[in-house]
């Protein structure tokens, strides 16, 4: 019997290992992550300013904002959070992610706090204010105690933003075989669409952990104008914010 505290999902982290040295390559294996960066970025700035009452004219409005990027890869999010002034701590399973986010991290004389390990490799005392869970728990074990844990590690009145693919008709055509195997835009069999998971069921996770959903958005493709933007439609990608009570 497999040890419920494992979050860790082998196979995954193999397969995100050998991608590693692609995470900051424009037209690489993520490029489809660095042309809608800019929109889920967009989204935890805007409410993390609103929620703390950040100075959003400020040139670092997250200064003194401690974020957990929780399966942080080469640090795409991490690494533009922590110039905005945020305390900023990435953890990533793959040790080949770790190591290309802080060589990355030190050429940009960006200081992020990068850790080798799951979940439960973080200080249990150590609390945060917002949690990211971006395309993450897609790829894990053990769904249930993972939420636990990462709700765990918000302060109080902390929030979460995760985001995911829903488990629909629609996501396994255009998300996961045009996605994949069609248009490129993502490297063979990164997704298992068995795993995704619908809204309510992302919102269950954050209810039974005393958190209040603030707001769910899409995040949807046009294939004409070429680019990312966010929308009410949520049957293929989508954004959950939720706040802790």
């Amino acid at each position: 019997m497999s040890d419920i505290k494992n979050t860790i999902n082998t196979d995954e982290i193999n397969k995100f290992s050998r991608l590693a040295d692609e995470w900051w390559k424009a037209n690489g294996k993520f490029k489809t992550l660095h042309k809608f960066n800019p929109i889920r970025l967009k989204f935890i700035v805007d409410q993390t300013i609103t929620i703390f009452n950040c100075d959003e004219k400020s040139e670092q409005p997250l200064k003194g904002i401690k974020i957990l990027d929780i399966g942080c890869g080469g640090g795409l999010l991490s690494e533009p959070l922590a110039r905005l002034g945020a305390i900023v701590t990435g953890v990533d399973a793959a040790e080949n992610n770790i190591k290309a986010a802080r060589v990355h991290a030190e050429k940009e004389n960006v200081d992020i706090n990068y850790i080798n390990g799951d979940i439960d490799s973080l200080n249990p005392l150590e609390k945060f204010d917002v949690i990211l869970n971006m395309e993450v728990i897609e790829h894990v074990e053990n769904t249930d105690y993972f939420m636990k844990s990462c709700c765990n590690c918000a302060s109080d009145r902390g929030i979460i933003f995760m985001a995911t693919i829903n488990r629909t008709l629609f996501s396994l055509v255009f998300a996961k075989y045009m996605a994949e195997y069609v248009l490129g835009f993502l490297p063979k069999g990164t997704h298992d669409w068995s795993k995704f998971l619908s809204p309510e069921e992302v919102y269950s996770f954050l209810l039974k952990n005393d958190f209040s959903i603030r707001e769910t958005l899409g995040v949807n493709f046009n294939p004409i104008k070429n680019n990312w933007s966010i929308s009410r439609f949520t049957p293929a990608n989508f954004m959950v914010l939720g706040q802790k009570n």
